[in-house]
């Protein structure tokens, strides 16, 4: 059976260590990408993952642009924002993301957003 893979980038270490050990437990294999300087594109090819978990923060302006560029390559490859803001549930779908994690996160929510986009990835 093919191990899921995810792509999680987060700009905090100590979220990223807990979001890459969670995700691991869960059976997931997870690249963990702690800045936003990566070449996506090129991890994207190497990796192929099932999701890409992006860090939207403060404003997102970094994160809008990684997510625009990834679906301009990878229009069916489900990108899902990491948030603590309090409007990202209104923000996610304007800004091209399939879907949000509102910080801090709920594993079991966590897990059934990524089951429910991995599935689709398969089919």
């Amino acid at each position: 059976m093919e191990t899921e893979t995810i792509i999680v980038q987060d700009t905090d270490a100590d979220i990223l260590d807990v979001l890459t050990d969670a995700l691991s437990i869960e059976g997931f294999h997870v690249y963990p990408v702690l800045d936003c300087n990566q070449d996506f594109i090129t991890l994207i090819e190497h990796h192929r993952p099932h999701v890409v978990m992006l860090d939207y923060r403060l404003d997102g302006e970094v994160c809008k642009e990684i997510c625009l560029k990834i679906k301009s390559v990878y229009p069916h490859l489900p990108v899902i924002a990491l948030s603590c803001n309090y409007n990202i549930d209104k923000l996610y779908g304007e800004n091209g993301f399939d879907d949000y994690i509102r910080k801090p996160f709920d594993l079991d929510l966590l897990y059934s957003i990524l089951r429910k986009y991995i599935s689709q990835t398969k089919n």
